[in-house]
């Protein structure tokens, strides 16, 4: 059993809802945003890029707000916001905006708490999706990064001499948030 939290509540709730909507819409901006940074058209995709941001903060307050938390929004919404990371550090780290080692440590962080997710799922037979402070303000650094280097190539903002800092900033709040999972969910696991 795959659990969003110790209060959500998903009886009587149809997953074609609004929120699971635009997480939908959040999944599917995904290969437009890659396609347009791979033909380096920067301010479209900063702008995709930022409706995806939307998206992401307007399903989770209608979902709470109007109690329409699902099951499948549990699974799609940490989903959708993987992806759109994920993918979109890969292609900027090969167009060379965004260092390597900065975008494999952000596939490595994932990796490593999908692979614990999916071993203490095996062990105690159920998974709570509570993502913690540190992994939310991790997530908005990840996007915020994301955000300035490709306004930086669309001219929109003019932060490239900081963009060595804001690299090494991302590069540790992902490597603490990652560090976290493992110190919390080790600590579970030794509950078991």
């Amino acid at each position: 059993m795959l659990v969003a939290g110790a209060t959500a509540s998903w009886r009587g709730v149809s997953s074609v809802n609004i929120p699971n909507l635009l997480t939908i819409l959040r999944i599917l901006l995904v290969p437009v945003i890659i396609l347009l940074i791979l033909r380096d058209r920067y301010q479209a995709a900063m702008w995709l890029l930022l409706g995806a941001g939307v998206t992401d903060a307007l399903d989770g307050f209608i979902a709470r707000r109007f109690n329409q938390l699902t099951h499948l929004g549990a699974i799609l919404d940490p989903l959708a916001d993987k992806t759109l990371v994920v993918a979109t550090f890969l292609v900027l780290a090969g167009t060379g905006l965004v260092p390597w080692w900065l975008a494999a440590a952000v596939v490595l962080r994932d990796l490593v708490i999908l692979c614990g997710a999916a071993a203490w799922y095996r062990k105690a037979g159920c998974l709570e999706i509570d993502p913690s402070w540190l992994s939310k303000a991790n997530t908005f650094c990840q996007i915020s990064l994301l955000y300035l280097v490709i306004g930086a190539h669309a001219g929109v903002t003019a932060i490239i001499p900081w963009l060595p800092l804001f690299f090494s900033f991302t590069f540790s709040t992902t490597l603490f948030s990652g560090l976290h999972y493992v110190v919390i969910w080790g600590r579970r696991a030794q509950r078991l």
